[in-house]
């Protein structure tokens, strides 16, 4: 039995505790925010990361969640030097860890949804919050002028949480013509972020060249009144025609081969209500037609960018979510096996018709994937396409058995 679940997204507060249990390996089940059921309703603030442990220990906030989560280091000299080695550093690293989440924080959220335009334009707030934010800076700067680390002289918990904020700041406001006025920060934060704990986490490829600048609304200029001039006489005017193009929405292109004998709906909802192996997959295999559908085996292309298991399967969930437009003539599964920073995507896709593309070609990144035909006829092929649908078994890759992590239905 895991320690707890942490629920978590991919950026901001949560990053330090997802890369803490993904690189001390703690059994940890880590979910992604989006996944977990009635969230809101659990947790009102609506706020991640949140610890639930398997007693039910609950913890939110992402301080105490970074100490708890350390404090569970079997290696009690790697632990000490994360959370400092005694109480003078303990304390350093509280407060700036509380810095961090405080001051530094708060005070970018006021200013960058503004520069971001997702809060409404006012120069005098704009800038008030860069002047706040570039004060708090320069104590950060203060302190790297004389020391290499924030709190102690080894890295911590709190050069951690602080570099994996500055992180989305450079991806979200400031590019390089801001990073090359602090040379002091950059070099911190560049030792930082190479450091082993955090550097799966960090995707320096998303760092903005440039800064975002203010974009303060335009303004409309008032409309001339025209000149009312004294209309000449009309002859009975036709009514309007609408063009038949905005009344009817273009056919997809597999409505053409008809309607099939093989009901999809119907195997969907057998799929959804009966137990998998002992009875949908039985009944299945009565009523396909082979000749109305294909079965295609679909291969991740990019299995050595993946990282975490939770985000792959998230990376499915959107894939997914870009097939609506082929929903009606398609089901399958595709599952992420392994663990984190090991893992790989493999499922099956039955579609209507003998070819792959025109089901799957309404998804901008479906060229991603690879496509492999399957023969249901063939033993191997059909083993595959059961244990896709089932997940009670390990997938085989390259002869290797891998357990199934996560996955997602597409019906």
């Amino acid at each position: 039995m895991s320690q707890g679940k942490l629920i978590v997204k991919p950026l901001g507060r949560s990053v330090v505790p997802n890369a803490l249990a993904s690189h001390f390996k703690l059994d940890i089940e880590t979910i992604d925010k989006d996944e977990f059921p009635n969230f809101e309703q659990k947790f009102p603030l609506n706020q991640v990361p949140v610890f639930i442990g398997r007693n039910g220990f609950k913890l939110t906030e992402a301080i105490a969640i970074i100490v708890y989560l350390t404090n569970l280091i079997e290696d009690e000299k790697t632990k000490s030097v994360l959370l400092g080695a005694n109480a003078e550093e303990q304390a350093q690293v509280l407060r700036q860890l509380s810095f961090t989440n405080s001051e530094l924080i708060d005070t970018f959220a006021k200013f960058a949804l503004i520069l971001i335009g997702k809060a409404p334009f006012n120069k005098k707030l704009l800038d008030e919050g860069v002047a706040a934010f570039q004060k708090r800076v320069a104590v950060l700067e203060d302190r790297l002028s004389e020391y290499t680390y924030l709190a102690t002289e080894s890295v911590t918990v709190a050069d951690l949480f602080a570099a994996a904020f500055f992180a989305l700041l450079f991806t979200m406001v400031y590019g390089k013509d801001y990073t090359d006025k602090h040379p002091k920060l950059m070099r911190w934060f560049n030792t930082v972020i190479a450091h082993p704990i955090l550097a799966p986490f960090i995707n320096k490829s998303a760092f903005l060249e440039k800064s975002v600048e203010a974009a303060p609304p335009k303004k409309e200029k008032p409309a001339k009144q025209a000149k009312k001039e004294t209309p000449a006489p009309k002859a009975a005017e036709k009514p309007a025609e609408q063009p038949a193009e905005q009344q009817k929405k273009p056919k997809h292109p597999l409505e053409a081969l008809g309607k099939p004998t093989f009901v999809l709906d119907d195997w969907k909802r057998k799929y959804s209500n009966e137990d998998t192996r002992p009875v949908a997959l039985p009944w299945f295999w009565d009523h396909y037609n082979p000749e109305e559908y294909s079965i295609w085996k679909v291969d991740y292309k990019y299995n050595d960018e993946l990282t975490l298991t939770f985000m792959s399967n998230n990376l499915v969930g959107g894939f997914f979510n870009r097939l609506t437009g082929s929903i009606k003539y398609m089901f399958g599964c595709l599952v992420v096996y392994g663990e984190n920073n090991n893992n790989g995507i493999v499922g099956a896709v039955m579609v209507r018709g003998q070819d792959a593309v025109p089901a799957f070609n309404v998804a901008p990144d479906w060229e991603s994937y690879e496509f492999s035909k399957l023969d249901p006829t063939k033993e191997e092929d059909k083993e595959f396409i059961n244990n896709m649908w089932a997940w009670d078994k390990p997938v085989v890759v390259n002869g290797e058995s891998r357990e199934i992590a996560d996955g997602k239905v597409l019906k």
